[in-house]
């Protein structure tokens, strides 16, 4: 299995194990494992996090604000996370393939003055369908 790094973790600044380790001194607790529990994740995530292997994310993130009362802000800042906004990954969001061809072949049909599949003409439907409803 190839190791894969997060895009951050290239960042000469980012280092988790500053924030983790700051968070282990500000709720008084004595290993990784105590973290985990308190933040309620599973160890491996912290592991994960302290070897780069898994970056620190926004559910966590937020977890950590419930937990320590510290803002995202300076959490971010404990870890060298200096970005103004965090964007999605350009795969985030974007249709599949399937869904993408689906949606062309329903346009192109519209076009046409063809109902889509599954739309009008169904046998038993005798209300005219006018204009673009959302059902």
């Amino acid at each position: 299995m190839s190791q894969q790094h997060h895009a951050l973790s290239s960042q000469e600044s980012y280092n988790p194990n500053h924030l983790l380790d700051i968070l282990l001194g500000k709720m008084q607790l004595k290993n990784d494992a105590a973290l985990s529990r308190m933040l309620e994740v599973a160890p491996p995530v912290i592991s994960k996090i302290r070897h780069h292997r898994l970056p620190v994310g926004a559910s966590l993130l937020i977890r950590m604000h419930e937990v320590t009362g510290m803002s995202i802000r300076d959490l971010r800042d404990l870890m060298g996370d200096r970005r103004t906004k965090y964007r999605l990954s350009d795969a985030q969001g974007r249709p599949k393939p399937e869904e993408k061809a689906a949606a062309a072949a329903a346009a192109a049909a519209q076009q046409a003055g063809q109902p889509a599949q599954g739309q009008a003409g169904q046998s038993g439907d005798v209300t005219p369908k006018t204009g673009n409803y959302a059902h």
